[in-house]
């Protein structure tokens, strides 16, 4: 968005202009400004992905027998719907003043067979 902004000043200012604010003139402009991006709040841990690996070993000599258009992934979500962005951009030595995350959400259930043909409705518990 800030790419975007930067080239319509560009041709707003003069209208001949070429300006093309690439990804180097982006990094190079937050380097100037003293501008990063850094995380709010977040989680500590999360799940260990050696701890799935046998699992998913044995997957596919579970599925060989059903086809692609017959095995469907389910997985629930939380949907956050009043969060706001737990990242911003600041300057560098600026005190990081936030809160607590917002925690009504709802939980949405999405599902799709392997084949990705069929995706079946979200299902939202409130």
């Amino acid at each position: 968005m800030l790419q975007q902004k930067a080239e319509d000043f560009a041709k707003e200012l003069d209208s001949n202009s070429e300006f093309k604010s690439s990804n180097g003139w982006l990094e190079n402009f937050k380097k100037r400004h003293n501008i990063f991006f850094r995380e709010l709040c977040g989680e500590s841990t999360s799940v260990d992905a050696s701890s799935c690996e046998k699992r998913l070993s044995e997957l596919p000599s579970l599925l060989r027998d059903y086809k692609a258009d017959d095995v469907f992934n389910a997985d629930e979500t939380g949907l956050f719907f009043q969060c706001l962005p737990n990242k911003t951009a600041a300057f560098k030595g600026e005190e990081r003043h936030g809160g607590k995350q917002g925690k009504i959400r709802v939980t949405v259930l999405l599902a799709a067979n392997q084949s990705g043909k069929e995706k079946l409705p979200p299902l939202i518990i409130g």
